[in-house]
Formats: structure tokens, C-alpha cells, sequence
């Protein structure tokens, strides 16, 4: 029965972790602009953002939440405002032919801005809060929740990592150099499309 309530769970938070969106957009893309190391940092800020998600949901306090439609429209707002901010630094990018891999953004700090990007993220409570409901009940002990959200986080820092690590390839950031103009058009693209749901959603509440 243990491994019977852990496993849907952790299934069901790898296949939201992992399918694309703006976090694996980002991780991508800071590991193609950045390179490895800070790929890899952006990945751990983005993984600590999940924990605290993690926290909220597991102590019920992602119910409580889900309910409070002001707090709701705040961070959906947030989260699209940051997200334009991302669209118009890649536009940005884009625009400037004579710009190199290595100079394509400001300074570091790059777990602070992957931690900010999943903070601002309100669909990350949700995504923890259908997780855990699919092993876990109303009685479901302390120590399995612990164990379940541990996991979790555990699976978004390895599914960050990964994507950071396969985009850090010589071959594949060779290739983004040859396109980066065109490619960082698209995700600023993405980035507002995303940006503009979350807004819409807050507003239509």
C-alpha cells in the first residue's frame, strides 16, 4: 500500500514537470544563452520554487488557496507580468543581430530568477495539488506526505537538470548560435502567450 500511494503520485508529477511550459522553456533557453552552470542553477532555483509549492500543498494550506479568489487573481498577474518580462528580454534578444551567446543576459543570480519564475507560477499548486490527489488521501500519515512531496521535488530538480544538461550539448548550442535570432523570437512568442493566459484567467475570475 506504501509504494501503491507514492507511485501515481510521483508518475503524475513527472508528467506535469516534464511536459513542456514556461519553466522548461526557460531552463532551455538560459542553459542554450548561458551554458551549463548556469542552466543548471536556473534549474535548482526553479526545483526550490516546487518545494515551497510543495509545502503549501501538503499542509493543505493549496486548498485554502485554490478558494481565495483575491489571492488567486494576484499571483496569476504576477506570474504573467513576470512572464511578459521574460517575452520582452528574449524579443530583445532577438532584435540585436551583433548579440553573442555569452552576453544575451544581465548578470547572474540565476537561481533567484528560476526561483522567482516558479514562485510567480500559480498552475505549480495545482500541478502539486492533483499530484498528491492521486495516492493520496484524507488519511494519508504525516510521514507519507513527507516522503511523496520529497519525491517530487527530488523529480523536478532531476527533469530540470536534465533538460539543462542535454541543451549544454556542443552541437545543440552550436546550432542555437546559427538561429538564436529566430529561436529567441519564438520563445518570447511563448513567453507572451503564456504571459496573456494567465492575465485573461485572472481577469475573467
Amino acid at each position: 500500500m506504501f509504494f501503491e500511494s507514492i507511485l501515481p503520485v510521483a508518475l503524475a508529477f513527472l508528467v506535469v514537470t516534464a511536459s513542456p511550459g514556461p519553466a522548461i522553456i526557460a531552463v532551455s533557453l538560459v542553459t542554450l544563452q548561458r551554458g551549463r552552470k548556469d542552466g543548471l542553477l536556473f534549474g535548482l532555483g526553479l526545483a526550490v520554487g516546487l518545494g515551497f509549492w510543495g509545502l503549501i500543498a501538503a499542509t493543505g494550506l493549496g486548498v485554502l488557496l485554490q478558494s481565495s479568489a483575491q489571492a488567486l487573481i494576484a499571483l496569476k498577474i504576477i506570474g504573467g507580468l513576470y512572464l511578459f518580462w521574460l517575452a520582452w528580454q528574449s524579443f530583445r534578444s532577438s532584435m540585436n543581430p551583433r548579440q553573442t551567446a555569452a552576453k544575451l543576459s544581465s548578470k547572474g543570480r540565476w537561481l533567484w530568477k528560476g526561483l522567482l519564475l516558479n514562485l510567480s507560477n500559480p498552475k505549480a499548486v495545482f500541478a502539486w495539488m492533483a499530484a498528491l490527489s492521486m495516492g493520496l488521501g484524507n488519511d494519508a500519515s504525516g510521514a507519507l506526505i513527507a516522503i511523496s512531496t520529497t519525491l517530487c521535488i527530488t523529480i523536478g530538480l532531476l527533469t530540470y537538470g536534465v533538460y539543462a544538461l542535454a541543451f549544454s550539448l556542443p552541437g545543440i548550442m552550436e546550432g542555437y548560435r546559427r538561429i538564436r535570432r529566430s529561436v529567441d523570437a519564438v520563445v518570447a512568442g511563448l513567453f507572451a502567450v503564456a504571459g496573456l493566459g494567465l492575465i485573461r484567467s485572472a481577469v475573467s475570475r
